[in-house]
């Protein structure tokens, strides 16, 4: 079952996210959860879940950002695609992410962005199949330092 993310969801979400950085800083002070709270009271950011068996294996995070050009129509930008480690590689990435642009062509977005960080080609392959293009845009990115 694919769906929007609850508040009781939060472990398994995090969970999840520690599969796609697992470097990350385990919060011990609520601010995770906070965010998350903030995430789901937010319009145009959702947060799915795909479950299978009853366990949460994938989740992705959509944008939609409101917009004055292309008619006003918004766009989206997609983050944190996790499918659970022992579970990649039987489609559910590709679920969930149909799930994903689904919701976002339902919202009228005119496009769907993501970056990755990966170098893996397996990863680069499955967005490819998923629908994305590569040499549409060129994207940059700035940190503070």
């Amino acid at each position: 079952m694919f769906r929007e993310a609850r508040l009781e969801d939060f472990d398994d979400i995090v969970r999840l996210y520690r599969q796609l950085h697992p470097g990350d800083p385990v919060l011990l002070d609520g601010s995770d959860a906070a965010a998350f709270e903030q995430i789901l009271a937010t319009p145009g950011l959702r947060i799915f879940l795909l479950e299978e068996d009853g366990a949460a294996v994938a989740t992705t995070y959509l944008n939609v950002i409101p917009n004055l050009t292309r008619s006003a129509s918004p766009y989206a930008v997609i983050e944190n695609v996790v499918v659970e480690k022992s579970r990649r590689g039987t489609g559910l990435g590709k679920q969930a992410m149909a799930g994903t642009l689904a919701a976002a062509w339902d919202a009228g977005c005119y496009k769907a962005m993501l970056m990755t960080g990966s170098r893996t080609p397996a990863t680069h392959a499955f967005y490819r199949a998923c629908g994305f293009s590569a040499d549409a845009k060129t994207a940059y990115l700035a940190r503070p330092s």
